[in-house]
């Protein structure tokens, strides 16, 4: 693991919850519209987790995840902030472009179908499955809001990098390996 990192992955704050809490290890990414021409692409293996709010609603989540979209609504920091706490490593990227595939994972994420299906479809068919190890600070970081951070971006930079002294895993070993070994008989 890198010893500090200012590289940050945009994420729902909903999908951030999930991956935090350990209910999800896997990230779908088509990308954003700021992606350029050559579109999304794992550009890092290694990075802080970004909650945003654009574009979740409850709709894009399946029924037993409304909740958990709910206590990140009203958890959201002031607009003038960044609460950072997750840090992710990259176990696996796999490009999909078989949508079938999509169906015997939707016990590992959180989205609904609709939302996947769209993603799936977005400019052309395919997406990226991205298997992950999450890990957490003890505490929040608050890094302060910046318009360097906005659109329809994945990735961002921070001014200044942030130390991954004192990380926790959030899932054990153990747990970590079943789950990453149950994913890739899938894929």
């Amino acid at each position: 693991m890198e010893p500090v990192n200012h590289i940050a992955f945009k994420e729902w704050a909903v999908v951030c919850a999930a991956l935090a809490s350990g209910q999800q290890s896997l990230i779908l990414r088509k990308g954003g519209i700021h992606e350029g021409r050559d579109g999304f692409h794992v550009a890092h293996r290694e990075f802080w987790l970004f909650p945003t709010g654009f574009h979740q609603e409850s709709d894009s989540v399946i029924s037993s995840a409304h909740q958990l979209l709910q206590n990140e609504l009203t958890r959201q920091p002031p607009g003038d902030e960044i609460h950072i706490q997750h840090y992710v490593e990259v176990e696996d990227v796999i490009e999909l472009h078989d949508e079938t595939r999509l169906t015997g994972l939707s016990h590992f994420h959180i989205l609904s179908d609709k939302t996947v299906h769209a993603r799936y479809h977005y400019k052309t068919p395919g997406l990226f499955l991205i298997l992950v190890r999450v890990h957490q600070l003890p505490k929040h970081m608050t890094i302060p809001a910046s318009p360097h951070f906005a659109g329809c971006r994945s990735w961002v930079d921070f001014p200044k990098a942030i130390p991954t002294t004192g990380l926790n895993p959030v899932l054990s070993d153990v747990a970590h390996a079943e789950l990453m070994l149950e994913l890739r008989k899938l894929l």
